[in-house]
């Protein structure tokens, strides 16, 4: 992340970023420099406009913490659709429940003998 914030440090000062920049930054900084990460980094800045990437970034809306904005939303919407279905099983079957409970008894009581 300091190879980032050094880019970010050159660019904010008008200085150009490159690979001998970033390093003399990193440097001061007392940061143990690794050549092959300074020059993907140069490499990966070529041809990025950092302004316009830093402005977008902050124009961006930050997600909520925890995920989605629409968690909440969905939750309860899942909730009702349980209620619903709840409420379709319960006016879809017999009056007398007790039948149901008697058949099932029966029959596990015919598996164990």
């Amino acid at each position: 992340m300091e190879y980032v914030y050094a880019a970010l440090i050159l660019n904010e000062s008008d200085e150009e970023v490159n690979e001998e920049n970033i390093t003399a930054v990193l440097e001061a900084a007392g940061v143990d420099v690794e050549e092959s990460r300074v020059k993907a980094l140069v490499a990966a800045l070529e041809d990025v406009d950092i302004e316009e990437a830093i402005e977008t970034a902050a124009a961006a809306p930050a997600p909520a913490a925890g995920g989605s904005a629409g968690g909440e939303v969905e939750a309860a919407d899942d909730d009702d659709e349980e209620d619903a279905e709840e409420e379709a099983a319960d006016e879809g079957g017999d009056d007398d429940g007790d039948d149901d409970e008697e058949a099932d008894g029966e029959g596990l009581g015919a598996l164990f003998g």
